[in-house]
């Protein structure tokens, strides 16, 4: 019961990943639930994200970034979020020579599921950031 808990309230953000040992049922379209099993361990429990995020590391990606206001996960497109969250980090673009880490969760979450995800995500964000990315989502949809 408390590993449960742990995966779903938050565990401290240590600034690296720790591996989700509590399942997940299949069927969940609990964006909290689902965000702390598969997010939560890079992009940190309350959306904060790895420390140093716009520098590279010596493999040339770049730590997690926040997906609170801080960062700039509110100014994507829901479609486009949607494509680096189902395909990776390289679905970013990003340009020549763009590293990523991000890993695709095809494989591992539905199409529901990662739209239930992004909702839950959006909460990180005020008013502001949540009406701008709307804006921005207009053009680019969720498929």
């Amino acid at each position: 019961m408390a590993a449960v808990a742990w995966v779903i309230v938050g565990a401290p953000f240590s600034g690296r990943p720790t591996p989700t040992t509590t399942p997940v049922a299949a069927d969940t379209l609990d964006g909290k639930v689902l965000y702390q099993a598969h997010c939560a361990s890079c992009h940190g429990t309350r959306g904060e994200g790895q420390a140093d995020w716009k520098n590279k590391k010596p493999d040339g990606t770049n730590p997690a970034p926040p997906h609170d206001p801080s960062g700039h996960t509110w100014h994507h497109a829901d479609g486009l979020l949607f494509r680096i969250v189902r395909d990776g980090g390289q679905a970013a673009g990003g340009g020549a020579g763009f590293k990523s880490a991000m890993p695709a969760a095809r494989d591992t979450l539905s199409d529901a599921q990662i739209r239930a995800t992004l909702e839950y995500i959006k909460t990180f964000w005020g008013p502001a950031e949540r009406k701008s990315q709307a804006s921005i989502s207009a053009g680019d949809p969720y498929p």
